[in-house]
């Protein structure tokens, strides 16, 4: 698998063939560029321009399969479940939904813009996830310190923070001990690659 990090909340990810996208971008967004990737499946955690961009996640007559709330789906070998969380992003309170998606012999757990820590009992029974995409810039969504509590309390392997700003990322890197962290162009990874990891912090370049 592949990761890609647009801006924003938009996380790519690819393996073989299939595409898939977490959060794109709308054109209607007045804060991140809109998104233009040919994705086989999107996931809107939130109908917000800034992540509810399915048509732009599209590429001339390829448009995704988009998921925009909970449930359960099952889509191009992915078993895919939707949870209902709440956010604060945009000034009211909105649903938000945390997606745990099995990519590549991974998974996934798209946390989208969410403003709580306390999740849903069905998540926090889940085996721990290899790779968890979380934000960290406030603004309705978790603070950076709650960022790294909930990455703590989920056991997550690998933590991908999203939505942040550069004042932002510095205090999520310090709160998690990883201050020497570099951002990189992508990550490519293997399930053997996240093997005896937790809570290893990887920033992804916009």
């Amino acid at each position: 698998m592949i990761l890609t990090y647009h801006e924003g909340f938009c996380v790519k990810a690819s393996a073989g063939d299939t595409t898939i996208v977490f959060g794109p971008v709308s054109k209607q967004s007045k804060n991140f560029k809109p998104a233009n990737f040919g994705a086989d499946v999107a996931f809107v955690s939130l109908n917000d321009p800034d992540m509810n961009g399915v048509a732009e996640a599209g590429r001339g007559e390829k448009q995704p399969f988009a998921i925009t709330g909970p449930g359960e789906y099952e889509i191009k070998d992915m078993g895919v479940f939707g949870f209902e969380s709440s956010s604060m992003y945009g000034g009211t309170k909105r649903i938000n939904t945390i997606y745990s998606v099995l990519f590549d012999g991974l998974t996934v757990l798209y946390a989208g813009a969410v403003g709580t820590t306390e999740l849903p009992k069905d998540i926090s029974e889940m085996d721990a996830p290899d790779v968890l995409m979380v934000p960290i810039g406030g603004a309705g969504a978790l603070t950076p310190s709650e960022a790294q509590k909930l990455a703590v309390n989920l056991e997550a392997k690998i933590v991908i923070p999203v939505g942040y700003d550069e004042k932002t990322l510095k205090q999520f890197l310090k709160e998690a001990g990883a201050e020497g962290t570099k951002a990189e162009e992508k990550l490519t990874i293997k399930k053997k690659d996240v093997v005896g990891k937790e809570n290893e912090v990887v920033v992804l370049k916009a």
